[in-house]
C-alpha cells in the first residue's frame, strides 16, 4: 500500500484476515476506505455465523440495554466493529486511527471513479481450500434486520453497466492512441535532437 488514501474493494476477501491488514495500514497512518461490504466473505456456513451472531445478540447491559453492548446489523458497521476490536481505540493514537476508516455497503460517488485495490493475503480464493463452507456479509446481516440489502443490489447493477461503459470507452481509446503511435513518422533532423536528449 502505496498512496496516502487507499481503497480497497471487499468482494470476495475474508472478513478476519482483511481487518486485520486494514487495522495495521490504519495504525500505521494510512486512510482507508472500504467499499462493498456486503459482499464480504467470512468462513463457515451462514448457518454458523447466524449461531455466533445470535449468541453475540444476548450480551447486553442487564440493567439497562442502551448502556451497549450495541449489536449493529449493516454491513459496514460490521466491519468497522471488528476492526475497532483490533485497534487500541481508547488512546489517542487508536481514536485517529480509527477516523482514517471509512465503510460502506456498495460503491458511492467518489469512489466509484477511484482505483481500487485487493488484498491478495485476505483474498477467500487464495487462503480457504476450496471444500470449505463460507458465507457473505450481507446475507448474515440481512437475516438479522438490515434492510438495504435488494437496495444495494440494484444500485450496484446500474453502477456496474456504467462502468462497463467506460472500460469500453478507455480501452478503445488506449488501442486508438497504440495504432497512432506505431504509425507516426519522425524526421531525421526530430530523431537526431531525440536521441542528444536520451529518448531514442
Amino acid at each position: 500500500m502505496v498512496a496516502k488514501e487507499v481503497v480497497v474493494d471487499c468482494k470476495g476477501h475474508l472478513l478476519g484476515r482483511l481487518c486485520s491488514i486494514i487495522a495495521k495500514e490504519l495504525l500505521n497512518g494510512k486512510a482507508v476506505a472500504l467499499v462493498r461490504t456486503e459482499d464480504m466473505l467470512m468462513s463457515g456456513s451462514l448457518y454458523r455465523a447466524k449461531l455466533k451472531y445470535a449468541n453475540f445478540k444476548r450480551k447486553r447491559t442487564n440493567s439497562n440495554p442502551r448502556h451497549g453492548p450495541f449489536h449493529e446489523r449493516a454491513p459496514a458497521k460490521i466491519v468497522y466493529r471488528t476492526i475497532r476490536g483490533m485497534v487500541p481505540h481508547k488512546t489517542p493514537r487508536g481514536a485517529a486511527a480509527l477516523d482514517r476508516l471509512k465503510c460502506f455497503e456498495g460503491m458511492p460517488h467518489p469512489f466509484d471513479r477511484k482505483k481500487r485495490m485487493v488484498i491478495p493475503a485476505a483474498l477467500k480464493v487464495l487462503r480457504l481450500r476450496p471444500e470449505r463452507r463460507f458465507c457473505k456479509l450481507g446475507d448474515l446481516s440481512n437475516a438479522f434486520g438490515w434492510k438495504h440489502q435488494a437496495l444495494v443490489g440494484r444500485l450496484e447493477s446500474q453502477r456496474k453497466v456504467k462502468s462497463e461503459a467506460f472500460y469500453k470507452k478507455k480501452s478503445a481509446a488506449t488501442k486508438a492512441r497504440q495504432e497512432a503511435l506505431k504509425s507516426v513518422k519522425v524526421s531525421t533532423e526530430d530523431q537526431k535532437i531525440l536521441e542528444a536528449a536520451g529518448f531514442a
